[in-house]
């Protein structure tokens, strides 16, 4: 997943929002104790939705008595919420257990691997790294307790690496870490098999929640109040709701951006195979879906994306790239793209650069071809020297920031409203992101954190926009 700009706030600001965190407490019945005064540490690694596993996580260890806690020293179980989308953040996990292992900090204390890199190695973990005790992958966090019973009580290797389950819907003992924006997954796994991509084998197959579950959960959020609800999915326009009702994604979104209460709704990541112009349309008619669009592209050449197994050319993504542009409301496009892929030329990668050209993005999400295991890829020859790839993603990262120089500097002058999602103090200063996700910095106070804000812009770099207020404190 990746994780953006250009845009309207139509809205007028209606304060701050301030809900206390959700916790088990919020949506059960009194839980059993068998955690009770043991504590935890869960560090995440990788995408939204693993930020969002990570709090289904607490919120399952929280309702059977554990304690959450700040910092690995003060925990007795240290848990690693992990990705494998690229090698790198497979090494950064066995860098922290090597630290860990070497400053003897993994003595009386359980250490667990969680999520996409446990799915991935399975039992392999415990080679690895033998201070690892648990093994979990992101399909099983329900029985996360259960789990750490089996190592409390003794047995050194337990592991719940089922994929085929429903229970990574389960969201009623989740601990929401964010005061004003709430994360809802609306489908797991993928079923796509791009031949980079190690996703479909460490989440397992599509399974989509259904459509009335997920209003209902939107309602109850917004109830106790969070007024930005993202929806997340691998692929979150593959969603089809598995109920009678039937749904199609589109309608999925008007509903949620129906839902009285809500001011923001994102969705992320979608797909090219399942963009469809009925989205844009929703996109459209519905003020409180964000005007942004993550649609990766991953290479602008049609021979290597048929290498890459994407299922469309060049020219169908464009295609979809033309839907948006004529769009009522100005949508902002972010992507990702991989340089240096098994068999790229540099005719490869200048139809890459022509893409970023034509289409403009306001952001791009770029990265260096790394081989993962059990994918298609690993059989192909890796023809691009890491110095190439290399050259190629800083040249690519170039001609991007000067297209969004560009971009963001013409919205100099007009009027955005942001939520405002942090604070620095020793810049006094306020951070804020417009719905079309575009980073707003301006002259602010603790006390605006969760509020709507209306922002008029002043200047421009490649990556934010500075702002001044022009709505008064009281609102």
């Amino acid at each position: 997943m990746g994780n953006e700009l250009v845009q309207i706030g139509s809205a007028p600001s209606l304060g701050c929002v301030t809900p206390e965190l959700l916790s088990a407490a919020d949506f059960a019945p009194a839980p059993a104790t068998a955690g009770e005064g043991r504590t935890f540490y869960v560090e995440t690694f990788g995408c939204q939705m693993n930020v969002h596993d990570s709090e289904k996580v607490a919120g399952a260890l929280m309702a059977r008595g554990y304690r959450a806690v700040d910092t690995h020293q003060e925990a007795d179980i240290i848990l690693y919420n992990t990705c494998s989308i690229r090698e790198k953040a497979a090494h950064k996990v066995y860098s922290r257990l090597g630290a860990f292992r070497k400053a003897g900090w993994s003595k009386n204390k359980i250490i667990g691997v969680l999520g996409c890199l446990a799915q991935q190695e399975g039992e392999r973990f415990f080679e690895r790294a033998p201070e690892v005790s648990l093994v979990c992958g992101s399909a099983s966090y329900t029985q996360l307790p259960e789990l750490l019973e089996q190592v409390e009580s003794g047995k050194r290797r337990v592991t719940g690496l089922d994929l085929d389950t429903e229970d990574c819907f389960e969201t009623e003992l989740t601990r929401r870490d964010n005061r004003f924006r709430a994360y809802l997954t609306i489908i797991e796994g993928c079923d796509q098999r791009c031949a980079f991509c190690v996703v479909p084998m460490t989440r397992g197959p599509e399974r989509s929640r259904a459509g009335a579950k997920i209003i209902e959960e939107c309602r109850r959020l917004v109830d106790a109040g969070y007024t930005e609800i993202q929806i997340l999915g691998q692929i979150v326009n593959a969603w089809r709701d598995p109920a009678a009702a039937g749904w199609s994604f589109a309608e999925l979104l008007a509903r949620a951006a129906e839902v009285a209460g809500v001011r923001r709704v994102r969705f992320t990541t979608s797909h090219p195979r399942y963009f469809t112009p009925d989205i844009v349309q929703a996109i459209d008619s519905h003020p409180a879906l964000c005007d942004q669009i993550h649609l990766p592209v991953q290479a602008g050449s049609t021979p290597l994306l048929a290498r890459m197994l994407r299922g469309y050319t060049r020219e169908e993504y464009l295609e979809k790239i033309h839907y948006v542009r004529k769009a009522r409301r100005p949508i902002s496009l972010s992507t990702d793209i991989i340089a240096g892929f098994c068999g790229e030329t540099e005719d490869d990668f200048e139809q890459t650069i022509s893409l970023l050209k034509e289409v403009e993005y306001d952001q791009v999400f770029a990265f260096t071809f790394s081989p993962r295991p059990n994918t298609v890829a690993l059989g192909y020859a890796d023809t691009v020297a890491e110095e190439e790839k290399s050259r190629r993603l800083a040249f690519l990262q170039e001609v991007q920031r000067q297209i969004q120089l560009r971009r963001n500097q013409a919205q100099v002058g007009q009027t955005f409203e942001v939520l405002v999602e942090g604070y620095q103090p020793r810049l006094a200063q306020a951070v804020g992101r417009t719905t079309s996700n575009k980073v707003l910095n301006f002259a602010g106070e603790l006390s605006d954190v969760g509020c709507y804000r209306r922002l008029r812009v002043i200047s421009a770099g490649a990556n934010s926009l500075v702002g001044e207020r022009v709505d008064s404190k009281s609102q």
